[in-house]
């Protein structure tokens, strides 16, 4: 039987960082993959999305040419195009993660992995064949998938997740998406970009629930300008699909409605990748659907771990990789720190873009801080008004006694390049005046950030 110092089970973000880190550690390592490295992020998720919402980002450009005094004559897309140009730029990705694989000298098991006691990896590959490995230490990092409603039920065709929103054959005229998270607006943004008729379904009062709420209405305004149809406060109860288009009864305030489009996308969420692979037999803890670990990620069984979306926290690519690197530095004995979850940035890569860390305002208050809260808009940006992209706004809070930095929220064009600022500054305990104080670049987005903090402090120029 092979012997490893650490087997990693799954390769996503959290997966294969985790996996580089243990080999650059020392550890032996090997990896078990059962589709392709990178996992949902490289192949179904982060990256080919936004390749195609560039895509859609260009042809956005090229349909309002003149705004920038240029002439476009007869600019069209072809959506086959769009989307073997996203699957390329994964594909490409997925063989990047191959060869860190073989730089890092970490072995690759192709298989289905399932955890067993003594600390082994029984790993079955696609003609059935088991083998088994023995590690001493296990991480366990298989991710998560779309969640499928009772309501709900994805056909593939008709009714789809996320996967094959990113490889429809041809482009559907009309959609229907449910739910209004990351996903569900991503993908609102580059069908509606692409001139697919989109409405969202929201069960909340507002869209993109978890952010601020300025943040929140301003972007349900520029949708619902973009053409967007969006409901909130709105369940979809039932599909039909027996006839050419879906049929959708939608439960709203006002009452039940019938909506019909080419395709139901269903964005509410995901499901964890826990069934299956041995948590039962050894008895690992679970809670609501989640691997139960502590502050290193450790379960409760010694020498297996969890990390990523399988645990508690949140479900984003770039917070499994700094999971799963302080989880092997923790096996290492180096001395770590526990990650700071309250300082996690979020991003959502729609058009315009959203970003955010930290506390919201009502959070904020809702803690008893005593605040003081800047706004600056993109309108008011130079950078902004050359650039043809005034929508949105860097609003920044702060704790009126000590200037601590509670929370940042961007609504704009790049803002999720921009957001890395906030999360810097609130991990060094930045306050709001070395802010102020740190002279930004004229003309760009980033001084928006600057101005905004200016304006919480009544300094505000230009305002």
């Amino acid at each position: 039987m092979s012997k490893y110092d650490i087997i990693v089970l799954g390769s996503g973000p959290g997966g294969y960082v985790t996996a580089i880190r243990a080999s650059q550690l020392g550890f032996k390592t090997a990896i078990v993959e059962k589709e392709s490295l990178g996992g949902v992020c490289l192949n179904w998720g982060c990256i080919p999305t936004k390749a195609l919402l560039k895509s859609a980002q260009v042809f956005n450009y090229l349909k309002h040419a003149e705004d920038y005094g240029l002439k476009v004559e007869n600019a069209d897309k072809d959506f086959d195009a769009v989307v073997k140009r996203s699957r390329g730029v994964a594909d490409g990705m997925s063989k990047g993660v191959q060869f860190l694989m073989k730089k890092n000298k970490i072995d690759v098991l192709n298989g289905v992995g399932k955890v067993k006691a003594g600390k082994k990896v029984s790993v079955t590959d696609a003609n059935g064949k088991s083998t088994d490995y023995e590690a001493d230490h296990i991480v366990i990092a298989t991710g998560a998938r779309s969640r499928v409603l009772p309501s709900l039920p994805q056909d593939g065709k008709k009714v789809i997740g996320y996967r094959e929103a990113m490889t429809l054959a041809k482009q559907p005229k009309s959609m229907i998406i449910v739910g209004s998270g990351a996903i569900g607006v991503e993908f609102a943004s580059f069908y509606s970009d692409m001139g697919t008729q989109v409405t969202i379904v929201e069960f909340q009062p507002t869209i993109v629930p978890v952010e601020d709420e300025e943040v929140s209405k301003q972007f349900e305004r520029i949708y619902k300008k973009k053409g967007i149809k969006v409901m909130t406060n709105s369940s979809v109860e039932s599909v039909d699909t027996s006839g050419e288009l879906v049929k959708a009864k939608v439960n709203t305030k006002k009452g039940e409605v019938t909506l019909e489009a080419e395709i139901v996308l269903s964005a509410v969420g995901i499901k964890t990748n826990i069934e299956n692979i041995g948590l039962e037999e050894l008895g690992i803890k679970t809670d609501r659907d989640k691997i139960v670990v502590n502050d290193y990620y450790q379960t409760n069984i010694p020498g297996y771990y969890a990390i990523g979306d399988v645990t508690h926290g949140p479900a984003l690519a770039h917070v499994a990789s700094a999971e799963g690197i302080l989880c092997v530095e923790k096996i290492a004995g180096h001395k770590v720190e526990p990650i700071d979850y309250g300082n996690i940035p979020g991003c959502t890569y729609s058009n315009p873009e959203i970003a955010s860390v930290g506390m919201t305002e009502k959070q904020a208050k809702e803690a008893g801080y005593d605040l003081k809260v800047g706004k600056f808009p993109f309108s008011a940006s130079g950078k902004a008004s050359a650039s043809g992209t005034k929508d949105g706004f860097v609003k920044v809070i702060f704790d009126a006694k000590y200037g601590e930095w509670l929370g940042c929220h961007m609504l704009g064009a790049g803002v999720t390049d921009m957001i890395a600022e906030a999360v810097v500054a609130r991990k060094l305990e930045t306050t709001g005046h070395e802010v102020l104080k740190a002279i930004h670049p004229h003309p760009t987005m980033s001084e928006a950030v600057m101005e905004a903090v200016a304006d919480a402090y009544d300094e505000v120029i230009h305002l």
